[in-house]
């Protein structure tokens, strides 16, 4: 298993694909882009097959989700899925993505394996849409989400981010929406993890200032800590039942002390934390012929240092040099 000191397991593993992504939200990069990962860096469909085999296999990992960047920008991404639904111990396969492509890939990924996806989509305005993601692809957003559903790829989860300015008062119309399409909603706040670190506490859109919003038009139940387990969303009943919504406080209301997660970047290091300014390389061992089960020790170590928290209220904190789109969501 992938025990750390304070007695936490790791069960649940973030896969990176890619750190491109075909848009550029304004709080993930600049509008430019970023120096991407060169192909030799990027781990091949059979190292990440093997990794995931070991982590599920040897290491006690029960889900994994495939991220970016884009992870639908990965070539051959069906395949991968499908190679990892055939492992001898099947762990959950999920999916974050920005849902672009998603329309026409939907069906052939369920066929392969996956068992669901998350959609980030911040607006239901395309012109603001626009302006938070410097592209004109709102509408593929939501034919992406409409091909998920029909797919069975659910619960589809909705993954929204409210900035200052530009998408802040949508929170209720956001939640109306998805309860009417049958999507899951969850409110993430917005994270020290821009390529540009302009980041800044002070103009955040806060859980607490969310659900405010929230309370104004719908009536929320706490569902309570014990039906949350590990999952970094605190949910909310809406109005008796049965939708639900959720909130993802990284900033304000961590949750550390319950996380479940270890992550490999698309260049194959190991990171204990989104936070993490510390990685372990196990492309290296890969590639210079390491066996299963020292690769297996190399992954335990990595997540025997994992810290307490992630230090974001500390006056030390540190934000990590590589952005959300290089570490993987």
């Amino acid at each position: 298993m992938l025990l750390d000191t304070y007695g936490r397991v790791a069960t649940d593993l973030r896969v990176s694909l890619t750190d491109r992504c075909n848009l550029r939200c304004t709080y993930c990069m600049p509008e430019e882009g970023l120096q991407w990962l060169a192909k030799p860096e990027l781990l091949t469909d059979d190292e990440i097959v093997r990794l995931v085999r070991i982590a599920v296999t040897e290491l006690g990992v029960e889900e994994v989700r495939f991220t970016g960047g884009e992870p639908l920008l990965r070539p051959g991404l069906t395949g991968l899925v499908e190679r990892c639904a055939a492992l001898p111990r099947r762990p959950k396969l999920s999916l974050t993505t920005n849902g672009i492509g998603l329309e026409r890939t939907a069906a052939a990924l369920r066929d392969a394996g996956l068992d669901r996806v998350n959609v980030s989509l911040d607006t239901l305005d395309p012109e603001v849409f626009q302006r938070m993601t410097r592209r004109k692809r709102h509408a593929d957003v939501l034919r992406g989400l409409t091909a998920a559903q029909e797919a069975g790829l659910t619960p589809v989860k909705v993954n929204s981010v409210l900035m200052p300015g530009l998408n802040d008062a949508e929170a209720p119309a956001l939640l109306a929406w998805a309860m009417q399409e049958g999507y899951e909603l969850r409110f993430i706040e917005q994270m020290p993890l821009d390529a540009q670190h302009g980041w800044q506490r002070d103009g955040m859109i806060t859980a607490g200032d969310i659900l405010e919003s929230l309370n104004k038009h719908f009536t929320l139940t706490p569902e309570g800590e014990e039906k949350r387990g590990a999952a970094p969303a605190e949910r909310w009943i809406v109005d008796g039942g049965p939708h639900r919504v959720g909130v993802i406080a990284s900033v304000t209301r961590p949750f550390c002390r319950a996380c479940d997660r270890t992550r490999l970047t698309a260049d194959g290091q190991v990171r204990t934390c989104l936070f993490a300014t510390e990685e372990s390389d196990l492309r290296g061992a890969l590639r210079s012929g390491a066996e299963d089960g020292e690769i297996a020790s190399r992954w335990r170590l990595a997540m025997w240092g994992k810290k307490a928290g992630a230090g974001i209220d500390d006056p030390s904190f540190v934000q990590p040099d590589r952005p959300m789109s290089a570490i993987g969501g």
